[in-house]
């Protein structure tokens, strides 16, 4: 069974279940998990932040409810027709779709804000145990590939292959969704290696680093998407190493956690998500002893960053490895810290270098 059935068989089940509850005279329900921080756990036996068992229902009868209730089994109607249709959009494509579904002849409106519509969505691919991905919904593409990877895509009724070494200096868009009409059909790598900053990625994929170093360089361009974490989960999967490459700082770290342990506004999908066999090879307080060029390319810390870096040690999942409480308390000491960037500094080439020497010395951290 494809995915998209799959999904549509899931829709349909909510559905037939609802009916089955109106015809035995009983309201119809909505049941779904709390996604709430309270709800939110890091589970150590698998590495990554996941949502606890506490469950809400929704009821059609309900006064409060029943507003709510129309408006989730509205997004799930729509869903399964841009499903049966084949066909895509946004969430903000979705809230339009949806925002005069009531008839434009009546003054009340499904929904008057995006902000209404979205968390439904989340219900649904909590609820159903899908993504929205999986409900022919996009979110914006981010994060950029190179390297021996090559994918057939399967979209808009035609199949193509996508050769991630041949793309030139603009390398492969990641895409929102990498699961549904796409799989890999061939990987020429050791390891994967995921690089804060775009710049960074410039550079490395000009020198030609993941040809030479047998990789599949990659860039989230900052914070990680969904499709980018749930690439790097994939590849994950399929036995390459994966290490991660961000500025010295608890927001560049943070990037890091966030890929190996998921969110917590993600918790949702923390086993599609969340790559916790993910290990950062830099860069780290440590390289100002280990490089001296560096002591002379430090950067005085904000304020913001202090606080990042206060809630981090608060983190239990980070707090527990005492190899990130030392980097963290030092950030939080000399108030500093190092942009990767700052690599670049005894010449253009040097970023590879490092990465080199520390994989392959494994100077890894956690």
């Amino acid at each position: 069974m494809t995915e998209s059935k799959n999904t549509i068989k899931k829709l349909e089940g909510l559905g037939e279940e609802m009916v089955s509850e109106v015809k035995g005279n009983l309201s119809p329900t909505f049941t779904t998990k709390v996604r709430s921080k309270g709800n939110v756990l890091y589970d150590e036996s698998l590495g990554y932040i996941r949502l606890g068992d506490k469950k809400e229902k929704r009821t059609f009868i309900n006064v409060g409810q029943a507003k709510k209730f129309m408006q989730t089994v509205a997004v799930a109607s729509k869903c399964k027709k841009f499903l049966k249709e084949n066909s895509h959009t946004s969430i903000r494509g979705l809230f339009y779709q949806l925002k005069f579904s009531l008839g434009e002849d009546l003054e009340e409106e499904m929904f008057s804000e995006q902000e209404e519509s979205n968390p439904l969505i989340e219900d649904l691919e909590v609820a159903l145990n899908i993504k929205r991905e999986d409900l022919n919904l996009n979110t914006d593409r981010k994060g950029v590939v190179a390297g021996g990877l090559v994918l057939k895509d399967k979209f808009g009724g035609r199949e193509d292959k996508i050769d991630c070494s041949k793309q030139g200096r603009s390398g492969w868009m990641i895409p929102s969704d990498v699961d549904n009409g796409m799989e890999f059909t061939k990987i020429d790598a050791d390891y994967v290696l995921v690089v804060e900053k775009d710049a960074l990625w410039q550079r490395l994929n000009e020198d030609k680093f993941w040809e030479k170093e047998n990789c599949i360089l990659i860039t989230p361009k900052g914070q990680a998407s969904r499709g980018c974490r749930r690439l790097i989960r994939k590849l994950a999967d399929q036995k390459l190493p994966v290490y991660c490459f961000t500025d010295c700082d608890a927001w560049g770290w943070y990037i890091y956690w966030a890929i190996k342990t998921g969110s917590m506004n993600l918790a949702y999908l923390g086993n599609d998500i969340a790559t916790p066999e993910a290990k950062f090879v830099g860069v780290t307080m440590r390289d100002i002893q280990d490089y001296d060029f560096l002591k002379k390319l430090t950067i005085k810390a904000k304020e913001v960053d202090i606080k990042r870096a206060e809630e981090m040690l608060a983190y239990p999942w980070i707090s527990r490895h005492k190899e990130w409480v030392e980097e963290l308390k030092v950030v939080l000491e000399t108030k500093k810290k190092i942009e990767q960037d700052a690599l670049q500094g005894p010449r253009l080439s040097f970023v590879g270098e490092y990465l080199k020497d520390k994989i392959g010395q494994k100077k890894f951290m956690p």
